[in-house]
């Protein structure tokens, strides 16, 4: 969930370093840190807590000796220790002459620090990425090169790492990875490494992932690769099309609100690509997967939400499925002709991919990612790359939405496939696809002009029900999860028809409900025990609701109230920015959750 970035370049390094770091960001933000070699070959660490802004402060006040291109950059969201400069990386061993940095989990770094204290080594940290550094400085102490000395304290590790390290009066920099994601890149200026491609927008054109067990080595503009399967072939290439424009705010005020309103546009593009292949089941066909008969989704937080929608989808039209939080499969017994498929808008989700770890004879899984060269899009056995660029705000907003249409489109092709529904059937579904930009814009424009006056009504509120009933459930979770995650306010989703079952006991005069109507005929007497108990009903979507929206023809879509997405996510911006939070960086959590 740390984001690490790494460079050898001709120009300074921190000229790079920094706004990478500033792209990573939303992986972890408790502290920041860089090492960075002088001209005469010695290390600079600059370490802070807190955000990348407080980390620029020392680099523009930094007087030392001349800093060099070779450096190693990290952002951290604290797994082992307290947030605190000592605990922030770079990590250094015993001399002062390895720094490392780290992103994942060290499962057997407590024997590892017993080990290495027993022969000597002092640790100045709590935290288990501070064994590296002494695990490499043992091997170089027995004759090895950098690069292999990375190699062997790698052997001795047990968890997820990618690990960047460099070595006082050296010019290298060495990385590695394994069940954590790193990419590595030559540009014109030199060589670069990092979390993910977002780090390195403007400075290459093609990047190459580093797998497990891989060691390459950054130095003099090339890459040097040692293959962990012992191939002298390095990886493909991978067009990184991004451009500098794509991770940076413009004239948005946040990067939640400007992706919020990019969702009419990237549904419009995901409808463009898949709608052809949808109603002859050709998109099913050409993904190589079987018959449509039984399904398992694993997917996490938004994820989750989304994987519900589609698993609502598919029981209208017969089809058995399954929806397990990824973090709880375990364990899970798979039936024999089960399609498991995983949503992750990282595709780099550690409890999602550890979820894929079942028997099975005919195991096929399918992805949902919106990064298709990430671990989950090259290891599934079929992958749907959601392609809505970049995504900074932590909280999740078009890339549920694309989840959702995606998944739709995808799902739609199989049940042809399957002849479970017929080509006229999915041309009117497609039909229905194709309207969903113009119902996102609409929404958007309305939230936009009528969510502060919501807002202003509930702004003192402590915590929020939302509700709903049928295919609404799924949003009404999801915009509670938003809620949560950016106004730290509690928020609490259930069906409507549960309150009555005990919830309905947390409802006091005033108490905001959320109500997502899509016009289920039994709401209506829901929302009025709500009222009758004193609650301050917000309703989402009705003819006389609080922010009326169009939801398209009045039997509804088996996707659900998609556009109410678009309000709910609004409404939890607003409340957030009322409230003074950072609605881009909500404390506690990172985007890439590649920790389980």
């Amino acid at each position: 969930m740390c984001g690490i970035v790494a460079c050898q370049t001709r120009p300074p390094a921190l000229d790079f370093l920094i706004p990478a770091l500033r792209r990573v960001e939303y992986r972890g933000y408790d502290s920041v840190g860089v090492a960075v070699r002088t001209t005469g070959g010695n290390v600079v660490r600059l370490r802070s807590v807190g955000r990348l802004d407080s980390l620029q402060s020392s680099v523009d006040g930094y007087v030392g000796a001349t800093l060099d291109g070779v450096g190693i950059g990290h952002t951290r969201w604290a797994t082992h220790g307290v947030v605190s400069e000592e605990n922030s990386h770079p990590h250094t061993d015993c001399l002062g002459d390895v720094h490392v940095v780290h992103n994942g989990i060290i499962e057997n770094a407590e024997d590892l620090r017993a080990d290495l204290s027993l022969r000597g080594h002092a640790f100045a940290t709590e935290v288990d990425s501070e064994t590296v550094a002494h695990l490499v400085e043992e091997a170089l102490a027995d004759g090895a090169g950098l690069p292999e000395a990375v190699e062997k304290a790698s052997a001795r590790l047990v968890g997820s790492w990618a690990l960047a390290v460099i070595r006082r009066g050296e010019d290298a920099v060495v990385v590695t990875a394994n069940r954590s994601p790193l990419v590595v890149a030559t540009g014109g200026e030199g060589a670069y490494a990092a979390s993910d491609l977002t780090a390195l927008a403007g400075w290459t054109t093609h990047a190459q992932v580093v797998a497990d067990g891989d060691v390459v080595v950054l130095e003099d503009d090339r890459l040097s690769w040692r293959r962990a399967d012992g191939s002298s072939t390095a990886p493909a290439l991978l067009s990184t099309s991004l451009a500098a424009v794509d991770v940076e705010l413009g004239a948005a005020s946040d990067f939640m609100g400007k992706e919020i309103s990019e969702q009419s546009a990237a549904v419009e593009g995901i409808v463009n690509r898949l709608a052809d292949g949808i109603c002859d089941g050709r998109l099913w066909h050409q993904l190589g997967l079987p018959p449509l008969s039984r399904v398992r989704f694993v997917a996490c937080g938004t994820s989750l939400n989304g994987a519900a929608v589609l698993n609502q989808l598919l029981a209208a039209h017969g089809i058995a499925g399954s929806l397990s939080p990824a973090s709880e499969s375990e364990g899970a017994v798979l039936e024999s002709g089960t399609l498991l498929v995983a949503l992750s808008q990282s595709g780099e989700t550690a409890d999602v991919l550890r979820a894929l770890e079942v028997s099975s004879d005919d195991r096929v899984v399918l992805a949902l990612t919106n990064v298709g060269s990430s671990t989950l899009g090259r290891t599934a056995d079929a992958s749907v790359e959601l392609g809505v660029g970049p995504e900074i705000g932590v909280a999740a907003t078009k890339t549920f939405t694309a989840q959702v249409v995606a998944g739709a489109a995808v799902m739609i092709s199989g049940l042809v496939y399957a002849r479970r529904i017929s080509p006229v059937t999915a041309g009117h579904l497609t039909d229905r696809l194709r309207a969903l930009p113009q119902l996102l814009a609409e929404a958007d424009e309305l939230a936009r002009n009528h969510v502060a006056d919501v807002v202003a009504s509930a702004t003192d509120a402590s915590g929020f029900l939302f509700v709903g009933r049928g295919t609404a459930v799924p949003y009404a979770s999801e915009g509670a999860l938003k809620l949560k995650e950016i106004t730290y306010r509690w928020a609490e989703c259930q069906p409507a028809g549960e309150l009555k079952h005990g919830p309905i006991a947390l409802i006091d005069r005033g108490t905001p409900v959320v109500v997502i109507d899509d016009g289920h005929p039994k709401l209506a007497a829901n929302i009025s025990e709500m009222r009758a108990r004193h609650a301050h009903v917000i309703t989402i979507g009705g003819p006389e609701s609080s922010m009326p929206y169009r939801l398209g023809s009045p039997d509804g879509a088996p996707w659900g109230p998609l556009a109410s997405v678009v309000v709910l996510q609004h409404l939890a911006r607003e409340l957030a920015v009322a409230l003074g939070r950072d609605v881009d960086k909500p404390r506690n959590l990172a985007k890439s959750v590649t920790v389980e």
